[in-house]
């Protein structure tokens, strides 16, 4: 819960609340109350992006849990010598404003274009996007998850996913036991060392939790039980497909800590 209420703590910071109005008011860092995210009356924006030469802040949190499915219309370059994605969508688009960030396939892309009537919209891909991740193997009638990002008032039912996708893996097994589905994806070493049994991971943005770790073959593992079979894209690809992956970033957080030998007395604290 303290890992989690320092998380929230930053998110809010970065959103526009004074670090005072947190330290009067500790109940904001309490566990949210359960909130229907269709029947909220209060959109705010949050957008990938941060202005050059400005401090970096979190300005975008997903959970990995996947709101819908939808499909890719159209996937090229536009008139403008750019690279965009059109997306069909229904449960995204509420609420939808210009500049909204949105998860799709655990990337944070940022809605540039939409229509209600038609039911889609239209994010930029620029040339990193399409180095770091799946998305440029996909076409037009791809399945792809997609989650619009989380508000301060959101219930937090997944993990910190911040739809920076750190690379791709690759599906190497399928394996069913009773209703469930095993998936087993093979990275690279860089990734994999962030990779732990029992602990977090995006794939194509959907929260999952890691099953167990094979060093010598450079994947892991992790199950899907039949409702989830039914509400993401993983299970509707094949053995030889790419992921895109996200690793959980307390782990970087922490190798940073110990590689630069930062301690207690350096962090102003009286060691015990």
């Amino acid at each position: 819960m303290a890992v989690a209420s320092s998380f929230f703590a930053l998110f809010m910071v970065g959103n526009g609340v004074h670090p005072s109005k947190l330290r009067s008011n500790p109940s904001v860092l309490n566990p949210l109350p359960i909130i229907n995210l269709k029947s909220c009356p209060v959109k705010l924006k949050y957008r990938c992006s941060h202005r050059p030469g400005k401090k970096s802040t979190v300005k975008s949190l997903f959970t990995g849990i996947v709101e819908e499915v939808g499909h890719i219309q159209q996937l090229g370059p536009n008139e403008d010598g750019g690279f965009e994605m059109k997306i069909s969508a229904k449960a995204v688009l509420g609420g939808v404003q210009l500049g909204d960030s949105v998860a799709v396939n655990g990337t944070c892309l940022t809605v540039s274009d939409f229509d209600l009537l038609a039911s889609h919209f239209t994010v930029g891909l620029s040339p990193e996007t399409l180095r770091k991740t799946s998305i440029g193997d996909l076409g037009p009638g791809s399945p792809v998850n997609l989650e619009r990002a989380l508000q301060p008032i959101s219930r937090m039912g997944g993990h910190f996913v911040q739809g920076h996708v750190d690379g791709t893996g690759e599906i190497v097994m399928f394996q069913s036991e009773g209703d469930s589905l095993w998936v087993k994806v093979k990275t690279s070493p860089e990734l994999l060392r962030y990779v732990v049994p029992k602990g977090f991971v995006a794939v194509d943005g959907t929260s999952l939790t890691v099953v167990g770790v094979y060093d010598e073959e450079n994947c892991f593992d992790f199950m899907l039980v039949a409702y989830t079979q039914q509400k993401v894209v993983i299970p509707m690809k094949k053995v030889g497909d790419k992921v895109n992956l996200e690793v959980d970033i307390l782990g970087k957080y922490v190798e940073k800590l110990l590689k630069s030998g930062t301690g207690s007395e350096e962090a102003g604290n009286t060691p015990c």
